[in-house]
């Protein structure tokens, strides 16, 4: 049986006052942020987005309790990064992993990539 085509991903709890800075940082190294409540391949994005912080918050034990109101997105590879359907660079995690530990006050994540379908690449607005 063949895998679905999937995106390599970290899953990322982020304070909400910190978010809009943290993706303007990950978006100028061609790191796409996507909140898991609104990601385009979610059906019940919400629900989802409870489900991963719930799920990161109990495997801590009581460590991460300061996240319980906190934003999970997941953090994906940009173009630049890609190298066909291979691996990605040590760099590329090394560049995600700088910005996350550069921000540790406000985001929680533990040093490793998921897969998740394919996520649309942000389409560029027309200036008219």
């Amino acid at each position: 049986m063949r895998r679905e085509p999937h995106e390599n991903v970290a899953t990322v709890l982020v304070d909400p006052a910190v978010l809009p800075d943290l993706e303007l940082a990950l978006m100028a190294l061609d790191l796409p942020v996507w909140p898991v409540r609104t990601a385009p391949i979610c059906a019940d994005g919400p629900r989802l987005a409870f489900q991963i912080r719930r799920t990161l918050l109990m495997a801590k034990r009581g460590e991460w309790d300061l996240a319980a109101e906190w934003t999970p997105v997941w953090v994906a590879f940009g173009p630049s990064w890609r190298r066909g359907d291979g691996e990605l660079p040590w760099a590329a995690h090394q560049a995600l992993w700088t910005v996350l530990g550069d921000h540790a006050e406000h985001v929680r994540y533990q040093k490793r990539l998921g897969g998740v379908r394919r996520l649309p690449l942000p389409q560029e607005r027309a200036v008219t």
